[in-house]
């Protein structure tokens, strides 16, 4: 393939809010035309398409009105390649929606009328040199950031992630009115029952979340039953609950027939045990022993199964003595890929892995090369515990302790992996 013949890579997809570059000022031939006041769209199934742009002139001089096409927005500022000004003296037609004036504060209501949020400000990007509405930021961070207190937001946010990011895509937006004149100020969501099979069920959960307990309860009820199985997983626990409540337990147990035993697990286990075990006798028989094994097993004390039977020694210990008695030691021991290190008092001061004891000087005390920040589990824990730190950390034995640190014993990744292989049932 030769030079001519090549494509061109795609430009990388840049992000815009609207309250960033309203007001941003307007280039024609190296000279200040006026400012950007708005920006023209036509709506499209999932997004909106920049078509012209609003320039706002100073001194009483006409407005412009400049098809996309010829504007390049580059630097936070917009140059137009247009043959002249007077040209483009026009005012928006009737029937044009503009983003400033017809979408910016107006409500975001459900489709019983009930207010929901207030758009304070629109997400764009810019795609191939075309400007698209990918989402109306109804977040209180849109609303910092709108009235120039962005650091501000950038601040009370940082420990805020999810809020900072409270947008509604645009493709889940009704269509504004065709007789634009007339638009009384009200944006609806779009979520019609013949449009719900084709929203994402992680995108679906997220649109629930932000609805009242009726309006959810309505639009989950239109779900067939692998949509609402998949979006009941996205869904946070506290409206998982919340929706499970409204529906009937046959409907629920459907639901949860149609999800892996680890995954109904996780919904059942959030609600009371009394409803749980109603639901779970609704279940199929392979499902509900299965959902039944796992719950067991999450309860499963990790005290109950751990052994007593670790090497330890004190701090003052020289690595030559541990060596040296190592192999008289480790015989009557279960645990033998670690070495704890203990005061009087049994409580777990250190850890060293058996290899980096034979690298170490022998003459070192163990105080010395052990690691003092250990990773541990208390007397409470349960399996599961034990196996979400086995899989963070690679560890293959993990000490229990008291509230005093006190070492209780040492629960290992085999032993974990048999009862989990135990209670897992394919």
């Amino acid at each position: 393939m030769n030079e001519q013949t090549k494509t061109s890579p795609a430009k990388p997809e840049t992000t815009y809010f609207l309250s960033e570059i309203i007001g941003r000022k307007v280039f024609f031939k190296d000279k200040k035309i006026g400012r950007l006041a708005d920006i023209v769209i036509v709506d499209a199934e999932k997004l909106a398409e920049a078509t012209h742009i609003v320039v706002e002139r100073s001194f009483g001089y006409p407005s412009l009105l400049i098809p996309w096409a010829k504007v390049t927005f580059v630097n936070n500022c917009f140059t137009v390649d247009i043959e002249s000004i007077e040209a483009y003296e026009s005012k928006p037609a009737e029937n044009m929606v503009m983003l400033q004036d017809h979408v910016l504060d107006k409500k975001v209501l459900d489709l019983e009328g009930n207010e929901v949020e207030v758009v304070y400000d629109i997400k764009l990007a810019m795609r191939n040199n075309k400007l698209y509405v990918t989402d109306v930021d109804s977040s209180r961070y849109g609303l910092l950031r709108r009235i120039g207190l962005k650091g501000l937001a950038n601040f009370i946010y940082s420990l805020a992630k999810k809020i900072r990011n409270d947008t509604i895509p645009w493709m889940y937006i009704e269509h504004l009115p065709q007789d634009i004149t007339r638009f009384a100020g009200d944006v609806k969501l779009k979520v019609l029952k013949e449009k719900l099979s084709e929203i994402p069920p992680v995108d679906l959960a997220d649109m629930l979340e932000e609805m009242d307990h009726e309006q959810r309860v309505a639009i989950f009820k239109q779900l067939d039953s692998d949509h609402a199985s998949d979006t009941l997983e996205e869904i946070e626990p506290r409206v998982q609950r919340e929706l499970i409540s409204s529906l009937k337990e046959e409907k629920v147990a459907e639901l949860i027939n149609q999800m892996t035993p680890a995954q109904a697990t996780d919904i059942l286990s959030i609600l009371p045990v009394s409803e749980a075990n109603d639901i779970i006798k609704l279940l199929d028989v392979k499902n509900s022993r299965q959902i039944q094994l796992i719950m067991q097993e999450r309860d499963q004390k990790n005290i109950d199964f751990a052994t007593t039977k670790f090497i330890k020694f004190p701090p003052q210990t020289s690595v030559r003595e541990v060596i040296d008695t190592l192999r008289t030691v480790a015989v009557s021991k279960d645990v033998i890929m670690y070495v704890y290190i203990v005061d009087e008092k049994n409580t777990l001061l250190g850890v060293v892995d058996l290899r980096e004891l034979l690298q170490a000087n022998a003459d070192a005390k163990l105080t010395d090369i052990m690691i003092t920040r250990v990773v541990t589990l208390n007397a409470t824990s349960t399996l599961t515990d034990a196996s979400e730190l086995f899989k963070r950390y690679g560890f293959r034995a993990v000490p229990i302790v008291d509230d005093s640190s006190k070492i209780l014993g040492v629960v290992t990744y085999r032993d974990v992996m048999v009862l989990k292989n135990l209670f897992f049932v394919d």
